[in-house]
């Protein structure tokens, strides 16, 4: 069984933004599933991609909306509002940002496609931001199948934190993510533990993967 820590840094809950909970009654059953496993904050990383165009302050009065049902109904959950910043030019660079835990700053890559990224250069990118003074935690770097040792190895030089996607090492996302998060784990890259909830299938299928 995972070791969770109290607060998910990485999760969709807010209702009809992105790909993650759909509706309120959907934010209101992921809520509850996580105080169920002992989290008392959640940071909403909702996405910010070229699909996705949510903006900091859309994300803070949805959370603030959704903050409000939790309080009225009992569900004692904090809810942190940032985003999800894919590094891609047309969604990057931002003119504000929205930190959470003072500065840290979860930013993700392109899954399956880097050239998505051009011209800009992952590494390069992270260096600016920790200039700028934000802490920047990449995403859960184990499904980028595309990446190399030595990818992991300059992002992580260049001042990025790893957050590991909760069931990744036991293969919620196939076996390739899995062998990548374990190498990962072993060279003691990770520093954060997300659940990066979407839906309510994936509350269910980590019951049952991860046996809670």
């Amino acid at each position: 069984m995972e070791c969770l820590p109290e607060y998910d840094c990485h999760c969709h809950i807010l209702p009809g933004l992105d790909d993650g909970a759909a509706d309120l009654e959907e934010s209101l059953f992921l809520c509850r599933w996580l105080v169920s496993k002992g989290y008392r904050e959640a940071v909403c990383t909702s996405h910010s991609t070229f699909l996705y165009r949510n903006t900091e302050e859309s994300v803070a009065k949805a959370a603030s909306d959704l903050q409000r049902e939790l309080d009225e109904k009992g569900i004692s959950l904090r809810l942190i509002p940032s985003l999800e910043y894919r590094l891609v030019p047309q969604t990057w660079p931002r003119k504000r940002l929205l930190p959470w835990k003072g500065n840290h700053i979860l930013i993700e890559l392109p899954l399956r496609t880097p050239e998505k990224m051009l011209p800009m250069v992952p590494e390069d990118e992270i260096r600016k931001l920790v200039e700028a003074g934000y802490q920047p935690v990449l995403a859960h770097p184990e499904r980028y199948l595309w990446a190399t040792p030595g990818d992991y190895d300059r992002w992580h030089d260049a001042g990025a934190l790893f957050q590991r996607n909760l069931g990744s090492r036991e293969g919620f996302y196939g076996s390739p993510a899995q062998m990548r998060a374990r190498y990962l784990l072993e060279k003691g890259y990770y520093s954060f533990l997300g659940t990066d909830l979407h839906s309510r299938r994936y509350a269910e299928a980590f019951d049952t993967l991860l046996k809670f």
